[in-house]
């Protein structure tokens, strides 16, 4: 046994990874009913990785701001400039894709149970409420952006605070990473028990009749991470790319495809940020706050699907309009909630752009939790690795100017 364990923790975390989910779909395929134990294995996994990602961001960020030192440069500006500007090009490119290849939507009863925000400025008001939120409820309701804001503001206050009191947050901090090292430990039986649960019990079955939408959105999710974003990490760094995007969808994309949520993966991206030998005063505030605001696959779901119910209603609409779109979804998904599927609650307020009726456009929300098993898996996917690629992008760029060589180390997990 011992050997065995041996040898199983010589291989990289995302071999084991893949091994835990080719399990996985084995046992879905030939044992469903005897094998629902493994289920209790994902909701673990996510479970864990939810209750420490608050409390690790909150010291994590605390600690950087309270003992950073003057002079000491962050690349904080330059990551939210190109989170903003991959959110706007993948609103663009999912416009640009329902343009090529124009879908109408088979639509179904509407979801009666959620209610979507009215307007841009509800969206907005949410964010500004967030950021000033209990700061124990932010932490019990994962609230990041409350829990960043709250997270800056202690930290500032404790720039001044004795050496002894700032040395204690940081063994809290170090403390947490073990943590986050211990859970990530276990994610090949958490895959494992995921991908079980997705196949046993939803299947692709009920995705037969939504194929070309669903292969629409997965086309243009695939687009953006392996296009359009490395132009923009070549822009930054001035060198091939690519050894870095595949990194990162390797190791964060993975884990976020299956687990469907961009705060579960936080500490992934943490420890991913941490191997590329990034400066943990920026990867620890902008891995959190990409979690929240760098949206590239909510954008593209948000300006497919209404742009399939504009062609569903036979509605004429140009150019110019779209681009409208493509600006709405980056906003719009920004706003988005960090729980699954929930940039499809964002569809009616881009549906309003087109004078759709909300009745119509909750019944494309309702298409929209259909292909939710693999549009939201692919969405997460794409929104949290790129967190960590457009970090590490902005952190070699700096790297590139001072002469310092770009090393990624490919074999690290």
């Amino acid at each position: 046994m011992k050997k065995l364990m041996s040898k199983w923790n010589q291989i990289s975390l995302v071999k084991q990874i893949i091994i835990g989910l080719i399990i996985g779909v084995i046992l879905a395929l030939t044992v469903p009913e005897k094998a629902k134990f493994v289920i209790i294995f994902g909701s673990l996994f996510v479970g864990a990785l939810k209750a420490i990602a608050p409390i690790l961001v909150l010291f994590l960020v605390m600690g950087a701001i309270s003992q950073h030192k003057a002079g000491h440069k962050t690349n904080i500006k330059s990551i939210v400039v190109l989170y903003a500007v991959g959110t706007l090009f993948a609103g663009f490119v999912g416009v640009v894709a329902s343009f090529m290849f124009p879908l109408s939507l088979t639509l179904v009863a509407g979801v009666t149970e959620v209610t979507p925000p009215s307007g841009v400025v509800e969206v907005l008001k949410s964010l500004l409420l967030n950021l000033v939120d209990n700061p124990v409820k932010a932490l019990s309701s994962a609230n990041y952006i409350g829990i960043l804001s709250w997270a800056i503001i202690l930290g500032f206050a404790l720039k001044n605070a004795a050496t002894s009191t700032k040395s204690m947050i940081n063994n809290f901090s170090d403390a947490l990473s073990q943590v986050v090292i211990w859970v990530i430990s276990f994610a090949p039986l958490g895959i494992m028990g995921l991908v079980f649960d997705a196949i046993a019990t939803s299947g692709l079955v009920a995705l037969v009749s939504y194929g070309k939408l669903l292969i629409l959105l997965v086309g243009s999710m695939a687009f953006v991470a392996l296009i359009m974003n490395p132009i923009i990490v070549f822009y930054c760094i001035r060198q091939n790319p690519y050894p870095l995007v595949f990194k990162c969808l390797r190791e964060s994309g993975i884990t976020a495809f299956f687990t469907r949520s961009s705060a579960a993966n936080i500490p992934v991206n943490m420890k991913l940020c941490e191997s590329l030998g990034l400066d943990k005063d920026t990867y620890s505030v902008s891995i959190p706050l990409g979690s929240t605001v760098n949206m590239a696959g909510a954008a593209v779901t948000i300006s497919v699907l209404t742009l399939a119910a504009v062609n569903t209603l036979g509605i004429p609409v140009d150019f110019p309009t779209a681009l409208i779109l493509s600006v709405l979804s980056a906003v719009s998904a920004a706003g988005a909630s960090g729980v699954a599927g929930g940039s499809l609650l964002l569809i009616p307020l881009a549906c309003s752009l087109f004078g759709i009726p909300s009745d119509i456009a909750m019944q494309v929300v309702g298409v929209g939790f259909i292909v939710g098993v693999v549009q939201d898996s692919c969405e997460t996917a794409v929104n949290s690795s790129t967190d960590a690629l457009f970090t590490a992008a902005a952190e070699f760029a700096n790297w590139r100017k001072e002469g310092k060589k770009i090393i990624i180390n490919k074999d690290a997990a």
